[in-house]
C-alpha cells in the first residue's frame, strides 16, 4: 500500500471513523440520547450544513466549482445505473415489500455528510466547492428516483408532485442556488456574514458524524442476509465502480475523478430511512442496510483509492 494510501486512511477516513465510533459511544453510555440526535440531526439539515455549502460554493471560482462534465456524469450514470440495479432487484429480491428498500439502499449515497467530509479532507476547499455543486444536482435526483421506486413498490404511496415540492423547498438546494450568483459573478459578502458563516460550517460535520454515528442500528441480520448483501455489494462495490469507470473513460483525472469516487463510494444515506418509514416499507431493513454499508464502506474505500493512486489517476 502506497504512502499516499495510508495518509487517506489516516488524515481522511480516520476521523470520519472516529467520529462515528464516538456517536454509537455516547449515546450507549447515555451522555447523548435520541433527541439529542433528533435535534443536532434537524441543526445540520436546516443551518449549519446549508451554510457550509453557501460558503464553500460562493467563495470558489465558478470554473472549477461547476464543472459541467463531472455533474452530467453524475446524473447519466446515476439515473443508468438505477434502472439496471432496479431491475435486477425486482428479479433476485423475492419479498416485495423489499424490493424498494434495496434498490434505494443501493445506491442513494450519503454524500452530504460522509462524502463532503471525505472530499474536504482530501481536496480542502476547491475540492469541497466542486463536490457541494455536484451534491446538490445529483441529490435532487436521488430523491426523485427514491420516491418512484418506493412508490412503485409500497403500498403508503406519496404524490411525486408532493414530493417535487418538498425537493424544492430543501434547505440545502436553497444554499446550493443562493451561492452560484456569488460564485459566478464573483461577489463578496461582509466580513461578519463570512465569520458567523464560517461557525456555522465548522460545526456541520463533526456534529452530522455524531448524529449518524448515534442513529446507526445493529440487529439480527438472519432473516435479510441476502437483501442487505445484495445492497451492500451494490453500494460499496458496483455503484462507485461504474461511476468511476464512466467518469475516467469520459476523460476525468485527478479532482473531479476523485469527487466521483468518494462521493459515489459513501454509505448508503441516512434519510433512506426516513423515507422508507414515511411510506411504510420496512424500516428495519433499511436501519441494516445504512449500519452494514457504513462500516464496509470504510476499508472498501480505502482499497479503493490505493487502486486509483498506484495509476496515477488521483
Amino acid at each position: 500500500m502506497q504512502s499516499s494510501t495510508i495518509d487517506f486512511a489516516i488524515t481522511v477516513i480516520g476521523p470520519v471513523l472516529a467520529l462515528l465510533v464516538m456517536g454509537n459511544v455516547l449515546i450507549r453510555v447515555k451522555l447523548i440520547n435520541d433527541e439529542f440526535v433528533a435535534t443536532g440531526s434537524k441543526l445540520v439539515f436546516t443551518v449549519a450544513l446549508p451554510a457550509l455549502l453557501f460558503l464553500s460554493i460562493s467563495q470558489a471560482d465558478f470554473s472549477h466549482a461547476a464543472n459541467p462534465l463531472l455533474i452530467g456524469i453524475g446524473l447519466a450514470g446515476t439515473l443508468g445505473y438505477f434502472l439496471v440495479f432496479m431491475g435486477l432487484s425486482h428479479v433476485l429480491v423475492a419479498n416485495p415489500d423489499a424490493k424498494g428498500v434495496v434498490t434505494q439502499g443501493g445506491f442513494r449515497a450519503n454524500m452530504g455528510i460522509i462524502g463532503l467530509a471525505y472530499c474536504a479532507n482530501t481536496y480542502g476547499s476547491d475540492g469541497l466547492a466542486a463536490a457541494s455543486v455536484y451534491l446538490g444536482l445529483v441529490t435532487i435526483l436521488f430523491n426523485v428516483l427514491s420516491v418512484f421506486v418506493l412508490n412503485f413498490y409500497q403500498e403508503g404511496k406519496r404524490s411525486l408532485t408532493k414530493q417535487l415540492s418538498g425537493i424544492a423547498k430543501n434547505p440545502l438546494i436553497i444554499a446550493i442556488c443562493c451561492a452560484l450568483p456569488f460564485s459566478y459573478f464573483n461577489w463578496s459578502l461582509p466580513g461578519i456574514a463570512i465569520t458567523t458563516g464560517k461557525y456555522f460550517a465548522q460545526l456541520t460535520l463533526p456534529l452530522a458524524l455524531l448524529c449518524t454515528g448515534a442513529s446507526l442500528q445493529f440487529r439480527s441480520f438472519s432473516d435479510d442476509w441476502f437483501n442487505i448483501s445484495l445492497s451492500t455489494l451494490s453500494k460499496c462495490v458496483l455503484y462507485p465502480a461504474i461511476m468511476v469507470g464512466i467518469a475516467y473513460f469520459a476523460g476525468l483525472q485527478g479532482m473531479p475523478l476523485g469527487i466521483v469516487l468518494l462521493m459515489a463510494i459513501s454509505p448508503t444515506a441516512a434519510a433512506s430511512y426516513v423515507m422508507v418509514r414515511s411510506l411504510g416499507g420496512d424500516h428495519r431493513l433499511a436501519a441494516s442496510i445504512i449500519a452494514v454499508t457504513t462500516l464496509l464502506s470504510l476499508p472498501v474505500t480505502i482499497v479503493a483509492f490505493d487502486l486509483l493512486a498506484s495509476r496515477n489517476l488521483l
